[in-house]
């Protein structure tokens, strides 16, 4: 594999995991050594060592790296293969291996949009949940609502007395599998596109 920053193949700019990820997958991929040195030599960015460290430290405790053996002598870098590759989407784990659950349900909302066509913030929560992740009706109205206002929703239906508003949302403002997120400030940063789209002061598209 060329010692030179590999061209990732998820969608938009990449965090510092999700280039790791890809490189992980591109070394597995060319059958080359995965070592938490040959990683950070790939990495385009000025990553520190010790965050690549952390995120191939957390992979094995999951269950997505796999140790090929114990070095024999210290100083030796570790070895590892890819054990579990769950596709363009880097897991979110921590150190110590457990799955990041943070914003998991406006992702699980996001992917569900795109999958079952119009809908109500209600139909939206029961399709979106799982037994692991359940999605609250006012979670999806909220996020609805804003992401209505950011015009990647379109309101078909509008609300009225025990009737809530109804959505579809628009095959051109589908940026990626990323779902918008709702910042503190009240903003919508679309993380494919890595830029804000929408703020309060904007008004809405409503």
């Amino acid at each position: 594999m060329p010692r030179k920053p590999i061209h990732l193949s998820a969608n938009g700019p990449r965090s510092d995991r999700q280039a790791m990820w890809e490189i992980l997958r591109a070394l597995h991929q060319a059958g080359e050594t995965i070592t938490i040195r040959e990683v950070r030599g790939h990495f385009s960015g000025n990553v520190p060592t010790g965050r690549v460290r952390d995120y191939l430290v957390g992979l094995e405790a999951a269950g997505y790296l796999e140790r090929l053996e114990e070095p024999c002598k210290s100083g030796e870098p570790v070895r590892y293969r890819l054990a579990r590759d769950v596709g363009v989407e880097a897991p979110r784990v921590t150190r110590d291996g457990r799955h990041v659950t943070q914003g998991a349900g406006r992702e699980q909302l996001w992917r569900t949009m795109r999958i079952i066509g119009e809908f109500n913030h209600r139909e939206l929560a029961v399709q979106a949940s799982t037994e692991a992740q359940p999605v609250a009706e006012n979670e999806a109205a909220y996020y609805c609502q804003y992401l209505a206002r950011a015009g990647y929703l379109v309101i078909t239906t509008q609300s009225a007395p025990n009737r809530p508003a109804r959505y579809r949302l628009l095959p051109s403002r589908y940026t990626g599998p990323r779902a918008p997120q709702i910042q503190r400030i009240r903003q919508v940063w679309d993380a494919n596109k890595h830029e804000v789209v929408w703020r309060p002061e904007d008004g809405g598209h409503e």
